[in-house]
């Protein structure tokens, strides 16, 4: 039996958003800080306590892009222990449209919108935006960008 004064490790929970503007281009971030330092990634981060996974997606895209979005649907879970070098990070990955707002990077992030997506992505966000592309076509959501 664990003390009480045992850590317990736990996986984080994360979001990152597969962001469709309305001409049909996907918007990426490209990161500032390691890891992955200068790799285009899919907007995203922690969940704050007592937020949705939902309300984090939409923050963090507005923090990170400038853009406000409506979630169109879950892309999926992505859970292997070694996505992340940091640590073990689950996210949970949404489909998300612009809505207004107007494209603009942060402190954090460069942005870039694309209609041919670059080759190398950050984390395991390729996978994630292939299904997201496949998960907008099955919706009917227009999206123009190529991998």
């Amino acid at each position: 039996m664990k003390s009480s004064g045992d850590a317990v490790r736990r996986p984080l929970v994360a979001v990152d958003g597969v962001v469709v503007r309305k001409g049909g281009s996907i918007v990426l971030v490209k990161r500032r800080r390691p890891p992955y330092e200068g790799y285009w990634a899919l907007p995203g981060g922690l969940v704050e306590y007592g937020e949705t996974v939902e309300e984090a997606v939409v923050r963090e895209v507005k923090e990170e892009t400038g853009l406000e979005v409506d979630v169109k649907g879950l892309v999926g879970v992505y859970s292997k222990p070694d996505r992340d070098p940091r640590g073990h990070v689950i996210s949970v990955a949404f489909l998300v449209v612009e809505v207004g707002g107007e494209l603009r990077g942060s402190r954090e992030t460069e942005v870039g919108e694309f209609y041919a997506i670059p080759r190398k992505l950050a984390f395991d966000h390729r996978e994630i935006l292939e299904d997201g592309l496949e998960l907008a076509k099955r919706l009917g959501i227009e999206v123009k960008a190529m991998l």
